[in-house]
């Protein structure tokens, strides 16, 4: 079974650059405090790294 990546965007998105607006829109999420879980991959992965400061990521079983 693979693991999961719970993700949540606890910073807005106002006043960012519009591709780390784009990447958050990707990962699913679009309120603050939303909440998604995605398979843990690397793309994932990827993505999460590059908005590090918006979201905070929980490794699930």
């Amino acid at each position: 079974m693979a693991k999961k990546l719970k993700i949540t965007l606890v910073k807005s998105t106002i006043g960012q650059k519009p591709d780390k607006v784009a990447t958050v829109r990707s990962l699913g999420l679009k309120k603050l405090n939303s909440v998604v879980e995605h398979e843990d991959n690397a793309s994932i992965r990827g993505m999460v790294a590059n908005v590090s400061h918006l979201v905070t990521v929980e490794e699930m079983k």
